[in-house]
């Protein structure tokens, strides 16, 4: 890239992280310290902004960065991530968000605990919520490697190194000083920068084609280097059973595993009400079910106009396509407008990892302390030394999540997330579904429930290609692969319902009827939610 992409880019991140510096440091003043304050905003947020600030926290750069370059380099089947995603949201309104909210305080484990044993469910359902918010981070931290890589040239990977260590540094400050409060301010700026970037980026791929979306989809098909087999099903998932049931394994995985993402079920407590949260699902679902509609078209525009090979040359898992798509249809690489352009997604992008980073570094810090520490420490764990905990472990998820994101480097962001949303359907929407709705779910149910879905999925991809026996593996000189599914969805997702039915039925306690008469009131009425 020449140096005016470089001056302008960073001259544009400069002035986001200036202004969501800025908004931190104004809400910091305002707090007072409350551990409603830190891990809900005090509950004082509208449905509409609640909404947005969803929308800013799901739209990640899985799906800005990740999900183009897969449509880009594999056309029909890189679409099952558009899909997948925003279906998953129908899970969310009809099961999820307005129980969660009537039911919990600030996390997961607040709405099992709330008719179990507490102790052993927080332990497991904070061991839980901490291990996907930091297989999410990493799939964030990527992204913002490969991004700063092409503005840079793509040959440094130093810049990509300080990258990676600058943005989990600013996740940590964001969250450490502004807690939900500006971590929602942060998300809502996010969502609208990238809802413009995108209907600029589709408006302008679609002008190029004369608004004949046939002609795009056959000018990407030309230009992809497989013809026709691009618009069809198979080119990634259609060439062996193994790639089918892969296939099945990842759609399985998206659909269910919205519901269980912690940074997704924690934005439920920042409003006030149930009917608020719903109507803030609602405002997402609009917004979000935009946003991959145009996916599809910058994915495919891409494709068309830079070409699945430049693409591809640029970064091996398709994280890139967007830029070149910009700098392409700005008018080239050495003009104003592809400059401008250019940098304006880039700055978006980064924006974007930015504002999805610090979502879930609150979520997970909440989760250590208000779920790991609290439980540990009960009687002398008082609210202002929770949230003090809270701080210190952003700071030790965002060193671990740095550290994996330096070694997954070469990975598809969007790839990542999918990995992420297995482990979450797996471990943590099993013991959901089961302590709303089952009268006699368990506590011993509930912790086999979390531990059966969240250890198999580990383990599973540990022995699956995606760390060895591949050349595009993390450890490709290794070989220690025997699970031949990149992502373990169509196995570990059954084995969590069945650990939690299992360790229920064979529970030597009763499951205790009051307390889930009481839960089921509590989640259907809103009568004594916090």
């Amino acid at each position: 890239m020449t140096g005016n992409h470089q001056t302008l880019a960073l001259l544009l991140f400069g002035v986001f992280v200036a202004v969501t510096l800025a908004i931190t440091t104004w809400v910091s003043r305002n707090r007072h310290g409350s551990a409603e304050e830190f891990y809900a905003g005090g509950r004082l947020f509208s449905p509409m902004e609640n909404g947005f600030a969803i929308a800013g926290d799901y739209m990640s750069a899985a799906s800005f960065l990740g999900i183009s370059g897969l449509i880009a380099l594999f056309g029909y089947d890189g679409l099952l991530y558009s899909v997948g995603f925003l279906v998953a949201w129908l899970v969310v309104l009809f099961l999820v968000a307005e129980l969660v909210r009537n039911c919990g305080r600030f996390t997961l484990a607040d709405v099992v605990a709330s008719r179990m044993r507490e102790r052993p469910v927080r332990i497991a359902a904070g061991t839980s919520s901490v291990t996907v918010s930091v297989l999410y981070l990493v799939a964030q931290m990527v992204g913002a490697g490969s991004l700063v890589a092409l503005l840079l040239g793509g040959t440094s990977e130093a810049a990509q190194t300080w990258t990676v260590i600058g943005v989990g540094a600013l996740m940590v400050i964001y969250v450490s000083l502004g807690g939900m409060r500006a971590t929602t301010w942060i998300q809502i700026v996010k969502a609208v920068l990238l809802m413009c970037g995108a209907i600029a980026l589709t408006v302008l791929v679609l002008v190029r084609f004369h608004g004949d979306f046939d002609q795009l989809l056959r000018t990407a098909a030309d230009r992809s280097g497989h013809g026709s087999q691009f618009l069809a099903p198979g080119l990634k998932y259609g060439g062996d059973w193994t790639s089918r049931l892969d296939f099945i394994s990842l759609g399985l995985a998206l659909v269910l595993g919205t519901a269980g993402l912690p940074h997704i079920l924690s934005r439920f407590y920042t409003v006030p009400t149930a009917r608020a949260a719903r109507r803030s699902v609602v405002w997402s679902i609009g917004l979000i079910g935009s946003f991959y509609l145009m996916t599809i078209v910058l994915g495919f525009g891409a494709a068309a106009i830079v070409g699945s090979d430049a693409v591809r040359g640029s970064n091996a898992a398709g994280n890139t396509a967007v830029p070149l798509l910009a700098l392409d249809l700005g008018g080239g690489a050495d003009t104003t407008g592809g400059t401008v352009l250019f940098a304006i997604v880039a700055a978006i992008a980064f924006a974007t990892i930015l504002a999805v980073v610090a979502g879930i570094t609150l979520a997970s810090s909440a989760s250590v302390a208000h779920d790991l520490y609290a439980s540990l420490r009960r009687k002398n764990a008082k609210p202002r030394s929770e949230v003090a905990v809270a701080r210190l472990a952003a700071a030790g998820i965002g060193v671990v999540a740095i550290a994996l994101g330096l070694l997954a480097r070469d990975l598809n962001v969007a790839f990542l997330v999918g990995l992420a949303f297995a482990v979450a359907a797996s471990a943590n929407l099993p013991v959901l579904l089961y302590s709303l709705f089952w009268r006699n779910f368990t506590t011993r149910g509930a912790v086999w429930s979390v531990y059966g879905g969240l250890v198999p999925s580990l383990v599973l991809v540990l022995l699956s290609p995606v760390v060895s026996g591949g050349p595009s593996s993390l450890f490709p000189g290794t070989d220690f692969q025997y699970f031949p599914l990149e992502n373990p969805g169509l196995v570990s997702i059954p084995l969590g319902f069945l650990a939690g039915w299992l360790g229920t039925v064979t529970s030597p306690e009763p499951a205790d009827e009051a307390k889930h008469a009481e839960t089921e009131v509590r989640s259907l009425t809103g009568a004594g939610a916090a």
